[in-house]
């Protein structure tokens, strides 16, 4: 019986060293630098921009937008502002 368990788990490794490598093959020599990829994805917002601005709605919502001059903040950034969530000196440990 301890032969059969040592046979099946030697096939099994066998198995997994075969198709690791067979994955370890596929991936590229290099991955893209974090500076690159950045690069990509602007270049891929700019290209939906534009994409975006030769739409004829588009220039309507930018006159929806220039027509209200005195919006405020949204209230999710006034309300960083008015201090619900604290400062800078509440975070740190008391003295004394």
């Amino acid at each position: 019986m301890g032969l059969f368990v040592i046979v099946l788990m030697s096939i099994a490794t066998v198995l997994l060293i075969r198709n690791m490598n067979k994955r370890l093959r596929r991936l590229p020599d290099s991955f893209p630098t974090p500076a690159e990829r950045e690069r990509v994805a602007e270049i891929a917002r700019l290209d939906a921009d534009l994409q975006r601005s030769g739409d004829p709605a588009a220039g309507e919502v930018e006159a929806d937008r220039s027509e209200r001059p005195g919006e405020t903040a949204e209230p999710e950034v006034a309300a960083g502002v008015d201090g619900d969530r604290g400062s800078a000196s509440d975070t740190g440990p008391a003295k004394g």
